[in-house]
């Protein structure tokens, strides 16, 4: 089997394609490199195009012989999607509907599409379960929302089958060093941090210390990358079983704060984070913690790497190698 993967050379992706790989399946790693890194395709075939090109679509799915599409390719900045909405819009939904197109014009009927926390905006309760109203509070939230919803059309229509996995905060990297997280610029807490210890990197801003949660500063829940890989391999293995149409937290359903973050951090790494207190920056909820119980009756996933602390001393191993070229 032949599994496309759109962005497959960025943080999450990447992780995925080497799970795919490992499960014997195919790989199709389609990147544009604008956001992903070469270094990081490193498993099957690599394709390098864009969604909004039809033609390189079209010729992908048939050479490949694909029988099945997770898609992570989006950009997904919250702050630059404020500041440059018709981007985010272009990228994430526009491509995104080109990508379905595409699919049902040749008969690909599975995919299993990267979602988000954010669609659900500044929840009235915490754990977030699925039946939390989707609202949105910046454009990245409202992009990955409308893909939600051109999916559930999509389905009653083409008899296309989804599976839309809200992530909370990806976090740590592969076990094995081989890859792990990159951005340019980064705006991650966990390895924000790793980088202020290790001095490759300035103090790090806490926004926020005045929030109504146990030690003022916000609470996450960070979930393993690898285990968010290896949902989408069960979401995956749902659909080709028969169903149509899920919709899934993917997270611990455990918080920590900031503070307990660096505090991890330091423990794991021997060294100090130097940090500085900041204001809140706005539209930044106190909470956000999934309810993940319907996607571990659902998948039968549960996260392999739930404890912070192997989350944070992955994620250092990696920081602490050499970056790839």
């Amino acid at each position: 089997m032949s599994i496309l993967i759109p962005g497959g050379a960025g943080y999450i992706g990447s992780h995925t394609a080497k799970l795919v790989a490992q499960a014997g399946l195919e790989p199709v790693v389609l990147d544009s490199f604008e956001r992903g890194h070469r270094w990081a395709a490193r498993w099957g075939t690599v394709v390098e195009g864009d969604l909004a090109d039809r033609a390189l679509l079209d010729r992908v799915l048939v050479e490949h012989e694909v029988t099945a599409v997770i898609h992570f390719a989006a950009f997904a900045y919250v702050g630059e999607s404020v500041t440059d909405p018709r981007r985010y819009f272009r990228n994430n939904t526009v491509n995104t509907l080109n990508l379905l197109d595409a699919m049902v014009d040749h008969g690909v009927r599975d995919i299993v599409f990267s979602s988000t926390c954010a669609t659900y905006g500044e929840p009235t309760r915490v754990p977030i379960t699925e039946d939390e109203k989707q609202l949105p509070v910046n454009p990245y939230g409202e992009s990955k929302l409308a893909v939600e919803r051109i999916l559930g059309w999509y389905q009653q229509a083409y008899r296309l089958r989804f599976a839309a996995l809200r992530y909370f905060n990806a976090a740590g990297a592969d076990p094995d060093g081989e890859i792990g997280e990159a951005h340019d610029p980064e705006t991650h807490l966990v390895p924000l941090a790793i980088e202020a210890a290790l001095g490759r990197g300035p103090a790090l801003r806490v926004f926020g210390t005045d929030y109504p949660t146990p030690d003022g500063t916000a609470v996450r829940d960070y979930v393993h990358v690898c285990d968010l890989g290896e949902a989408h391999l069960l979401a995956l293995a749902r659909l080709q079983g028969g169903a149509v149409a899920l919709r899934l937290n993917l997270g611990t359903g455990r918080g920590h704060s900031v503070r307990q973050v660096l505090a991890a951090v330091e423990k794991v790494s021997g060294r100090k984070v130097p940090a500085s207190d900041e204001p809140r920056r706005p539209g930044d909820p106190p909470e956000l913690v999934a309810d993940p119980r319907r996607a571990f009756e659902v998948l039968g996933w549960k996260p392999r790497y739930p404890d912070l602390e192997t989350i944070v001393a992955h994620a250092l191993r990696w920081h602490e190698r050499p970056r790839p070229a």
